[in-house]
């Protein structure tokens, strides 16, 4: 199983890394993306099966990344990794075909009780 950790933040992209290793996903091949361009251009070319993205990043953030890929027919699953949450955040996440909205500070814990039913 392949998994895309799109994040501005190279820091940021590591602990994911990290707390998904913790969490018992390290045997998942898993890519990184700098940006939403990025992460949309490698889901395109790469398909992974799991798009962990932040929110706010240049060139495209991350609700224009998955509003994008949903608008180019690609069904991919994705859900946000973010320090900031609003309600209306929230909302349009959903809207957009988000699965999951995990905010920072996370813990092995809730990434696994999120992706356990997703990743299988």
């Amino acid at each position: 199983m392949k998994i895309l950790i799109a994040d501005d933040s190279r820091v940021m992209r590591q602990i994911v890394v990290r707390t998904l290793r913790q969490a018992g996903f390290g045997d998942h091949d898993l890519i990184e993306a700098a940006n939403g361009k990025e992460a949309f251009d490698i889901v395109k070319a790469e398909s992974p099966d799991l798009v962990l993205s932040d929110w706010n990043m240049p060139e495209m953030n991350g609700i224009e990344c998955l509003r994008a890929l949903r608008a180019a027919g690609n069904d991919v699953k994705y859900g946000f990794v973010t320090s900031e949450s609003t309600p209306e955040m929230k909302e349009q996440a959903e809207a957009a075909g988000a699965l999951f909205f995990i905010v920072k500070p996370f813990s092995a814990e809730r990434f696994d009780e999120v992706f356990a039913p997703i990743l299988g």
